[in-house]
């Protein structure tokens, strides 16, 4: 079973609405940068863990475009980047960012990869130590902004606010059985994670419907909490890859859990899973413990 968690107190005079509504309002414009003032060709600037772990140019100018942003709004705040933004605040709040979630998809010009744009309270850099009070993931090349507050709901509002577009609210899959699970997962950078993660899923395949890799872990949140796919997980996730998507998923009545055993252990680098309420547990069985394919 799975149990609900608290929702943290936020500092006087700051309230919910507003901070989802700066998420939204930042993350839509970093997506827009990072469309719209793609280089015609897209050079790598780095690599972080492995050769494969890339940083585009476009990664640390989106995140200085954030970091800019959310400073002019709210400069007690703290920040923490993907890409090297680590800001000590002192408010209680800390703004978690991926300026390009799916890197290697945006270099390749593949249409999946996005802004993912939290507000936390807690130490962002513990695990386990923070939850998410509001949070946006921008999808530039759809032109949308999923987005959640704790208890306002999860949604899907067009990038353009003045389209007229009403927001969608968002509902996680009701699906209960694995046999007819349609279960989104990622693969880590360096090779011997690749080979653990191969040899997990060799033992899961079977067992579900099917997998999908897109390639960008908060659109596979996002795609949990709208329904399009059942059940998520991965290994090696970091705050910014999540803090957004999760609470997405929350408030569209899903649940994400981590590979503690204690009820409603927080997701995190040694495992990030997301579903329906039925399902959760059954998903997250799979990745903490050998499975036996026959059965």
């Amino acid at each position: 079973m799975t149990t609900a968690r608290p929702v943290p107190a936020l500092p006087d005079g700051v309230t919910v609405e507003e901070l989802e509504r700066l998420c939204v309002e930042v993350a839509v414009e970093a997506s827009r940068f990072i469309r719209d003032e793609r280089p015609p060709r897209m050079g790598v600037a780095a690599t972080k863990s492995t050769e494969t772990d890339v940083v585009t140019v476009m990664d640390r100018r989106s995140e200085e475009l954030l970091h800019r942003l959310i400073q002019a709004a709210r400069p007690d705040d703290g920040i923490l980047g993907e890409e090297g933004a680590d800001v000590t605040g002192t408010s209680g709040l800390t703004w978690v960012l991926d300026p390009i979630d799916g890197t290697v998809n945006y270099l390749y010009e593949i249409p999946a990869y996005a802004v993912s744009v939290a507000v936390v309270v807690g130490d962002a850099h513990s695990q386990g130590g923070w939850t998410p009070v509001a949070g946006a993931v921008a999808d530039p090349c759809r032109r949308l902004v999923h987005h959640a507050g704790r208890g306002t709901g999860a949604w899907t509002s067009p990038e353009d606010p003045t389209e007229s577009v009403a927001p969608e609210r968002l509902s996680v899959s009701a699906e209960d059985r694995l046999a007819r699970t349609l279960l989104a997962t990622g693969f880590g950078y360096a090779p011997e994670v690749r080979a653990r993660q191969a040899e997990v899923l060799r033992r899961v395949l079977p067992l579900v419907r099917d997998i999908r890799r897109i390639g960008s872990a908060a659109l596979d949140l996002v795609r949990v909490a709208e329904g399009s796919v059942d059940a998520y997980a991965e290994t090696g996730l970091n705050a910014w890859d999540l803090a957004a998507g999760w609470l997405v998923v929350e408030e569209a009545g899903g649940v994400v859990v981590g590979a503690g055993e204690e009820p409603g252990s927080a997701p995190g680098t040694a495992l990030t899973v997301a579903a329906g309420p039925a399902l959760v547990d059954q998903v997250r069985a799979l990745f903490v413990a050998p499975v036996d394919a026959a059965g």
